[in-house]
């Protein structure tokens, strides 16, 4: 059930509705102000919607990355039981 929770970014205080647990929701909020605050820190003043591109392009690279190592493992898990699989076979027939 998606319960209500009050988060601060960029000084803005909204409401956000999640299922995450408030604890998950803090961390959420706090990764994402850090995000934003170090892509702030790297942009010269100017178009105030930079650094949140910015910030949203770190945190969709990341989410990628872990994405497809994600995809790896299930593969190489997936090599592994297949031989496996074959192994108790051989033995057994």
């Amino acid at each position: 059930m998606k319960s209500s929770h009050r988060i601060k970014v960029l000084g803005k205080e909204i409401t956000v509705r999640s299922t995450a647990s408030p604890e998950q929701v803090q961390k959420i909020e706090s990764l994402v102000n850090m995000k934003v605050a170090e892509a702030q820190a790297s942009v010269p003043v100017g178009d105030p919607q930079i650094p949140i591109i910015l910030a949203l392009m770190n945190l969709a690279e990341g989410y990628l990355s872990l994405a497809q190592e994600m995809e790896e493992r299930k593969r190489l898990e997936l090599d592994v039981v297949g031989r496996l699989g074959k192994r108790i076979d051989s033995v057994l027939l």
